[in-house]
Parts: structure tokens; sequence; C-alpha cells
């Protein structure tokens, strides 16, 4: 669409929504602004005026009108200007503070002008109020318009519309001015944004991955490997005894020495034609040795050493570098550190190494409702979660810092959602619905988070938030309901991991479900479960979910798809031991 050029309009801050960045506040998991530049990226320049947005593509040009905040009229002409020496014939002109926007919106527009003679075509909204920043303009008749005013500053919008101008209804054109409106719109996006498990994974591997740094991995479990372990030393070292028995040289029989080799210990000399010498697993072998015969099938009278008849012949000498040699691979960038990562390392001489991680977690638990210790108040209740959290969490390869618990003041998620130094992840319990104390999807509007998960296809946990913030923090929202937040942190945060530290997501465990017409429903559901005795698991149709003592002697939980029948493939959520 290079005969168009685009100038959007993203200065200014809300009065009437408390001073937030407008063209920052995120709906359906993107900024406003962001929507505005969408539906703009088929023009060929692209001028934004407003305050300085270091996060925005380079190619895209920003300037500020002057003085800033002087109206919509005085940030046209400095977009105008800004526009460069090869200007096309088109400009689009689009305000910043509408979620809907999409590139249809300006085809049309372009469309109708092209068709038209009018020196301008601009949106009318649902409502049947004509939009004046979202239209396309004939770049003379913009010029002519924005030349024929003594000034720019603080003009209205009515004092450059043209005479001859043409208006056409446009779906997705209604502004967000008020947090009532922002509130009404999040809830349209939500209707249809619910994502199911594997969409909402697959954003979540969107997630910023954490720095690499240089550590023992003794002292990162839940990390993963930035960059591949190589041997530094031969794997075995030298030629060792895979057994004990006897060293021996030759086919035999043989005549048997009388010192021994031990592992650990000093080499045995080397040995000649037809002599043994005893020998213990893991030793270091003599100089000659052409085999390994196991005490199971020796032969020994005095110093005369035979095979006993009937017994296989093998070689049982684990020689220099037969499992890995110096330079080979270990494990590639992206495995986890676990135990074995680490012996595997360190029998090969390394002991630290390049790694992400491990993801550093703040549990916050929210609501004035809810009580840790001490005797309950009228209205209270006991907080059942927030004590199990960290072990659930340490399963799944998180480290968790502290457990803190977050009142419901008018500025409490805002300090929380600031307060993130030395976190990488925060888990909040409560908060994430529609309720009139659930802050946290305003709260992280207000900081220009990027909403990754908006919303679950998911029964229980359907309200689940997952964001990035600036700092890159993660933010898991979860539902204030016990089991529903348990169900979706067992189901997305080995996700949040892996993103985080750019390593593989657990395998998948699928299996049959042998009662899963019992459980299927409209959406997906997610239940606890029990193996059973001839493989896949038992599935538990009905659950209370204000508690976990539906998980008592439970394996795990089950995701339940639309119309499952029975001995239907499920995903299994192993419950950590």
């Amino acid at each position: 669409m290079t005969d168009a050029d685009a100038i959007v309009l993203a200065g200014g801050r809300a009065s009437r929504m408390g001073g937030v960045d407008k063209p920052g506040i995120v709906i359906g998991g993107r900024s406003m602004l962001e929507a505005a530049l969408g539906a703009v990226d088929e023009c060929g320049a692209v001028v934004v005026v407003g305050p300085p947005r270091p996060e925005l593509d380079a190619r895209i040009r920003q300037v500020r009108e002057v003085p800033p905040g002087s109206g919509p009229v005085a940030a046209i002409g400095t977009g105008l200007a800004a526009l460069g020496p090869e200007p096309a014939p088109w400009v689009v002109v689009l305000a910043a503070d509408m979620p809907f926007l999409t590139r249809d919106t300006v085809r049309e527009l372009l469309l109708r002008a092209a068709e038209s003679t009018a020196e301008a075509v601009f949106a009318i909204d649902a409502s049947g109020r004509p939009q004046y920043l979202v239209g396309v303009w004939r770049r003379t008749a913009l010029t002519a318009a924005l030349a024929g005013l003594d000034a720019l500053v603080n003009q209205p919008m009515k004092a450059i519309i043209p005479t001859e101008t043409a208006l056409v209804e446009l779906p997705g054109t209604t502004d967000c001015d008020t947090e009532e409106e922002v509130r009404r719109a999040r809830e349209s996006v939500d209707n249809d944004a619910r994502l199911d498990l594997t969409e909402a994974r697959k954003r979540i591997a969107s997630l910023t991955p954490l720095v690499a740094y240089e550590t023992a991995f003794a002292d990162v479990p839940g990390a993963a490997l930035a960059e591949p372990v190589i041997a530094a030393g031969a794997l075995p070292r030298f030629d060792v005894s895979a057994m004990d028995g006897y060293a021996v040289c030759g086919d035999g029989p043989w005549r048997l020495r009388r010192d021994i080799g031990f592992a650990g210990g000093a080499r045995p000399l080397g040995l000649l034609p037809g002599e043994a010498v005893r020998i213990a697993t893991g030793a270091h072998v003599p100089d000659g040795t052409t085999s390994v015969l196991r005490d199971e099938f020796a032969a020994v009278t005095g110093d005369d050493l035979a095979r006993r008849p009937g017994t296989p012949i093998r070689g049982d000498v684990r020689r220099s570098g037969e499992d890995l040699r110096i330079g080979d691979l270990v494990a590639p960038a992206g495995t986890r550190v676990t135990a074995a990562l680490r012996s595997a390392a360190a029998s090969v001489e390394v002991t630290a190494g390049s790694v992400r991680g491990p993801v550093r977690a703040r549990i916050v638990m929210t609501g004035d409702e809810i009580r840790s210790t001490g005797p309950l108040q009228t209205g209270q209740t006991r907080d059942s979660i927030g004590p199990v959290l960290p072990e659930l969490l340490t399963g799944c390869g998180v480290r968790v810092i502290d457990r803190v618990h977050l009142r419901d003041t008018a500025h409490s998620f805002d300090e929380m959602l600031t307060a993130t130094n030395g976190l990488d992840l925060l888990v909040v319990v409560g908060a994430t619905g529609g309720g009139a104390a659930d802050q946290l999807r305003t709260a992280l509007s207000r900081t220009g988070a990027r909403v990754v998960v908006p919303r679950l296809a998911l029964r229980p946990g359907g309200s689940t938030v997952v964001a990035e913030l600036p700092t890159g923090t993660t933010v898991l929202g979860l539902p204030g309901n016990p089991f529903a937040a348990i169900a979706v942190l067992l189901a997305l945060t080995p996700a949040i991991v892996a993103a985080r530290t750019e390593s593989a997501p657990p395998r998948t465990v699928l299996g049959p479900l042998h009662n899963a017409a019992e459980i299927a429903a409209p959406v997906t559901r997610v239940t606890p479960a029990r193996c059973a005795p001839e493989g896949g698991w038992i599935g538990d149709p009905n659950i209370r979910t204000a508690h976990l003592a539906g998980l008592i002697d439970r394996d795990g939980l089950v995701v339940v798809a639309p119309s499952a029948a029975d001995g239907d493939l499920v995903e299994f959520l192993p419950l950590p031991s």
C-alpha cells in the first residue's frame, strides 16, 4: 500500500482514566497503539506522534507535537511534516485509542476514497458517530486545510474537516476514553479470546528468555543450559575393568600373579602373554590386557587360572573414550540441569557452564478475606493454597523466593507489579476475574504489560491470565479457587519455565481415560485422576473445587476435551510427589 502514508496519534495521557498512557493500554493481548500500527503496516511511511517509545520498530518515525498535548490538529501537522520527501497521494490518520482496528479498516477506507471525489473519508462507529481520527485524506487536501489555519495549537478537528467528505460505517472504530469503556472492550475480547491449553502454551513460548550466566551446575537445579556441555576429558579416562575378575593376556590358560589391581589404586605392572592379575571393577587394567575374565567364569587352582568350560568369551574391558571422547557433545543447549546432567558432566571434568535460570518466583496471595495465621475473624477464610504452592512450583522447576499477602487497596497491585527486582515470575492467586476486588488485569494494563494469555477455555481455571511486564518479569495470574489454581499451575508453569530458560517443555503424557464420557462437558475440563491397573486413568466425574481434598490419594489430573469418549487419549498432569 505504498500509495498511502500513515500518521498515528499516540500522545497525551487520558485525564478521564487517571492519567494512564491510553495508547499503551492492553486489550486482547495487544496495546491500542499496537492495534493502530498493525492496521497501517501496509502503508509506506509511518509516523507516530507522541512521547518517545523505544520499543517501536526503528522503521517507524517518532515525533512530538510542540507543545506536547496541544491537540490532534497540532499532532497531525507535526506528523505530516515528518512523512518525508517522497509523499504518497493519500494519508491515513488514526488515533491510537481503538483496540479493534485492523488492516481491513484501512483497506476499506482507502477503497472508498479511491472510488469517490471526496477530499477525505472518515469512519462512522457503531453508535453512528463520525470518527474524524479514523480517516483517509488526499494529501493535497490535508496540507491545504492545515495551511489555512493561523495556528495549529489547541484547534478542534472540525477546523480542518473539508466540505466534501464521505462517511463509511466500519466495525471496530469505537474508541475507549474511560475505564468503563476499556472494561467493556476487554469483556468483549474475553468472550472470543479464551485459549485452549495448546494455544496458550504456544503463546507462552514467546516470553522473553532469561539472561545467560556462568555458574556451577550444583548451584542451579531447575536451570537450563544456555550453551552445550562439551566433554573436557574422556569417559572412561583410561582402560578400566568392567567386572570383578582377572585381567589376562592371551587366550589362556594363565599364570596368576600375586599383585592385585584396585579401583583408584596403583596400576598393576604390564602383563606378559599367558599372565593374569586379580582386578576389581573400575580398576585401571595393566598394559598388555586383552580381556577381563569375570569371577563367575574363572577356575583358579593355586597359581593357575583357566576359563570354565562352556562360559562365553567376553572382553569386559571399558576402553578409554568408548563412551565420550574429548570434544564430544554431552548435552545440547536447552537441556535441564538435573542430577543426571550434573553427573554426566562431572564424569568428563565439567562442573560449571552457561545457564539460564532457575526461574525465581514470588507467590502473591490476594484478598482481605485470606488469613494465613492466627484466629479467623468474621468473613475471613484460611489460606489453604499459599503454603502448598512452593512445593508444587519446585516440582515444576521454579525456585520460590518468598510468599507475600496483598491487601485489597487502591495501589497495592501497582506496587506489587513494579517491585520485581530479582524476580522472574509473579504467581498471583486471585484477583483475575471481573469482580469489584479483582484488580490484576487493570493494574497490568497500567504497567503496559503484554498480555500473552487473556483467558483459558478451561473449567475450572477460565479466568487465568499470563502477562509479561515491561521489566521482563512474567505474571501468572491464577484463579482464587483452590483447585482451579492448582490445575492451571500444573498445566502452564512447565511451559513458562521452558520459555524463560529456552529449554524444551516436558513431554506430554497421554493415555486412555476409561470413563471419559462421564466427565466430558461442552468445554474442556480438568479433574483429578488415579492410575488404572490396566494402564491409563480413571477420572473423578465430580469435584469440589473450593478445597484440595479431591487431590488426596490421586496421582494427577486429566485434561478432558469436549465430547470425549471412553478410552480416548487424554493429557495427564502428574502431581509432584
